[in-house]
């Protein structure tokens, strides 16, 4: 059987599995709609958010970011995990005892304001449109490469997939629906980096793996790989990085971001009590954790193999790296793999010195004496999970098994944030502002019309991103950060911050943000519109367009409480509305008001 065939095999089962659990369970109410009947079992919906958190940005493209930055881009996986423990401490159990349905509900009601929801629904669909942008930018790598089409030919089959199951479903059918993708993407992830561990380390368990030694050379493998990069010009792979600052505030900015997006938050609205939603978190944690621990494996196996694949002289003992560096593999003797990811356009050779051979290097670093005339090879960083089986000659169906998983990663992150998008518009936008009277009915088939718009949208930004999955992804926790998660914190925590707080705070953290995000990566993301090159010579105090998030964070805490302290108290009744979510020892279900 054809390694096509059994791509289809493995994605097309995966998707009828999918589908049948949508129908299966059709939402019939806007309860099953938005938090899926609010009786998810803890352990399911620890499941669930597993798949809903760990997105194309944490299957496909992180290992690659770190792959190609090593130490420098391991802020993505502090920030992430960090993060989370954040959401599941501060803010997930009293969210759950406030009992609504959106995030914009918590906002308007505990800050007495529609115009405190509305703002609260332009930034969730500010945020979750960024995030989904990544999401159908990694599907369409994925069906690229595994169906063999074009990626906006993947990124379009991707979006029907999904309209079909989500559209359909709502929350209930997206928490089965998880439940199955997360079974697949970690079994897709896990199986891999044990076969590719086995095979450069001897150690089956790929944590432990990155810190043994490398069969071929018997070096530890982590400095066999600083050799290898180094002599081709790249910084050292556990090198320090040189801002800190951006630094700090990069991986602040996806912790705080994390703790702010609302389809992770929406997910604690669908357990019974508030306990349930600690023990949700405490299981997420570890589904998450599964791979998270196994991520800076396959990245550091991932670069490894690579160069290997490129210079396979720098494989073993090697006591000359220049004269190892000077014996690239011929373009014309290739392996298939590099073959196949180059009819997808994410793998490009150009020959500038036309000596036939490849090569791969760092071409700021002058290697003019080696007869170099600048680096040939260009490989897109989301390719190199879906790649590294392929690229370690592992068996066909273990190829076909990570295509499903890194669909089934994409595919389950981009349901839960249009349903986050389609319920702000039709629960709080809609319902909550232009037609209180809307039927249920009315409601719940509005709710699938601005998801399919969503879809329609995602789909269309998707095809030219911003950058790679996961700075997309570190791009919507940014703005986040900026809007959403402040007010979430002081909505809990203060009984002094009011409305007026809140709607400044919202619209300066938001705006500063987005502005500066703009200038670097183009007006409202359309390409070629930027005012400056995204580079650190032009960052202001040298903090990247993917940190200002932080900054932000900082700018709507200060103008809320400014502005709270120089105006009237919130009133009684709202004060002791944040003294009781305070101290959640018990909630009934989220409520519909």
């Amino acid at each position: 059987m054809s390694q096509f065939a059994i791509n289809i095999l493995f994605v097309g089962a995966s998707f009828a599995l999918y589908i049948g659990i949508a129908i299966w369970a059709k939402a019939g109410s806007t309860k099953d709609f938005y938090v899926a009947g609010g009786g998810v079992h803890p352990i399911t919906n620890g499941m669930a958010i597993g798949a809903d958190w760990m997105s194309a940005a944490s299957f496909i493209s992180m290992a690659g970011l770190i792959a190609a930055g090593g130490y420098a881009n391991s802020t993505f996986l502090m920030g992430w995990t960090g993060g989370y423990v954040l959401l599941a401490l501060l803010l997930a159990p009293y969210l759950r005892k406030f009992g609504k349905f959106t995030v914009p509900e918590f906002i308007g009601d505990r800050f007495y304001s529609r115009t405190a929801r509305m703002v609260a629904v332009v930034c969730l669909i500010v945020a979750s449109l960024t995030y989904v942008i990544g999401q159908m930018a990694g599907a369409g790598v994925a069906f690229s490469r595994f169906l063999e089409v074009d990626a906006t030919t993947g990124l379009i089959i991707a979006a029907v997939v999904v309209f079909f199951y989500s559209v359909l479903g709502g929350m209930k059918g997206i928490t089965y629906t998880q439940v199955a993708q997360y079974i697949v993407l970690i079994v897709a992830y896990t199986i891999p980096a044990v076969f590719i561990s086995l095979e450069l380390t001897g150690n089956p368990l790929p944590p432990l793996g990155l810190f043994s030694d490398h069969s071929a050379s018997g070096e530890p493998l982590l400095s066999k790989l600083n050799e290898v990069v180094t002599a081709l010009g790249f910084n050292a792979y556990t090198a320090m990085v040189d801002n800190k600052l951006n630094m700090v505030l990069f991986t602040l900015s996806l912790m705080i971001g994390t703790a702010g997006l609302p389809h992770v938050i929406m997910r604690f609205f669908t357990v019974p009590k508030v306990a349930d939603a600690r023990w949700s978190a405490g299981w997420a944690l570890v589904f998450i954790g599964l791979l998270y621990l196994t991520a800076p494996a396959v990245a550091s196996m991932a670069r490894l193999n690579l160069m290997t694949t490129i210079y396979p002289d720098m494989a073993g003992q090697v006591e000359n790296y220049d004269a190892a560096a000077s014996n690239a593999i011929a373009y014309g003797d290739r392996p298939d793999w590099i073959r196949t990811w180059e009819e997808t356009g994410l793998i490009t050779f150009e020959d500038k010195n036309n000596d036939g051979n490849i090569q791969f290097y760092n071409d700021s670093t002058d290697f003019a004496d080696r007869g170099w005339q600048g680096n040939e090879l260009t490989v897109n960083n989301d390719i190199l999970v879906l790649a590294n089986p392929e690229i370690a000659n592992l068996p066909s169906w273990v190829i076909g098994l990570i295509a499903a998983g890194g669909l089934a990663a994409a595919l389950s992150t981009a349901a839960g944030l249009l349903l986050a998008i389609s319920s702000a518009i039709s629960h709080d936008l809609i319902k909550g502002a232009i037609n209180p009277r809307i039927t249920e009915r009315g409601e719940l088939k509005a709710a699938r019309i601005s998801m399919s718009i969503a879809i329609v949208v995602a789909t269309y930004l998707g095809a030219n991103p911003p950058g790679f999955a996961a700075q997309v992804v570190a791009l919507a926790f940014g703005i986040a950060a900026a809007s959403l998660f402040p007010v979430l914190m002081m909505g809990i925590f203060s009984k002094r911050v009011n409305n007026k707080g809140a709607i400044a705070g919202m619209l300066s953290g938001l705006t500063f943000t987005l502005v500066y995000i703009f200038i670097y990566k183009g007006w409202f993301f359309i390409p070629g519109t930027n005012n400056l090159a995204d580079t650190p010579e032009n960052w202001v105090l040298g903090i990247s367009p993917l940190s200002i998030g932080a900054v932000g964070a900082i700018i709507n805490f200060a103008v809320a409480y400014l502005v709270s302290k120089s105006s009237e108290e919130p009133p009684r009744e709202i004060q002791e509305l944040v003294e009781s979510v305070r101290y959640p020892k018990g909630a009934g279900g989220a409520v519909n008001h």
